[in-house]
C-alpha cells in the first residue's frame, strides 16, 4: 500500500539538492538538512521513513507520522535483506522519500541500496535523529533532528 500519492514533480526545494547530488556523483537523489525535511514532511510533499531498529524508535523516540522500515535489526545491527522490498511495499517506488536513521550514516546506505534498486526519488536526512557523537561521547549535543528541536515523540 502506497502512503503518498505518486508525485508528478519533485518538490522545488529538492530540485537543487538533486542537481548537486548528480553533479557530485552521489549514488542517490541527495542529502537534506533536518529542518527542510520537516518542512517538506509536514507539508505532505514527501514520505519520511525511519530506517532505525524498532528498539531505537521505541526507546529513543521517533518523528510522529513517519513510516518505519528497518535497514538493520537487533543489537548487532544485522542488515535486513528485505529492506528494499519492504520499502517498496510500504511507500511505493515512485514516492519522494526521505530516510532517517540515528546519525545519517545507515540512512545513506539505505538510500544507496534503494537507488540501486530503481528508487529515483530517495534522499538521506543529514545528521540523523540523534546526531554525531560529541567530545563527551554523547549524541544530541551538536546536531540531529532532536537537537534542532523538530517534532518527535517517545513511546
Amino acid at each position: 500500500m502506497t502512503v503518498a500519492a505518486e508525485p508528478t514533480a519533485l518538490p522545488t526545494a529538492l530540485e537543487s539538492i538533486r542537481a548537486v547530488a548528480l553533479s557530485t556523483g552521489l549514488p542517490y537523489a541527495g542529502a537534506v538538512p533536518p529542518q527542510l525535511a520537516w518542512e517538506l514532511f509536514s507539508a505532505g510533499e514527501v514520505v519520511l521513513v525511519d530506517v532505525r531498529t524498532t528498539e531505537e524508535r521505541k526507546f529513543v523516540g521517533h518523528v510522529p507520522g513517519s513510516q518505519h522500515v528497518a535497514w538493520a535489526t537487533g543489537t548487532a545491527l544485522t542488515r535486513n535483506p528485505r529492506f528494499v522490498r519492504e520499502l517498496e511495499v510500504k511507500v511505493g517506488k515512485q514516492s519522494t522519500i526521505l530516510l532517517l536513521c540515528r546519525s545519517g550514516k545507515r540512512s545513506a546506505l539505505a538510500a544507496q541500496a534503494a537507488a540501486t534498486a530503481g528508487f529515483t526519488r530517495v534522499f538521506n536526512i543529514l545528521e540523523g535523529f540523534e546526531g554525531e557523537i560529541d567530545a563527551h561521547k554523547q549524541r544530541g549535543g551538536k546536531d540531529g533532528w532532536r537537537f534542532h528541536k523538530l517534532p518527535w515523540v517517545q513511546d
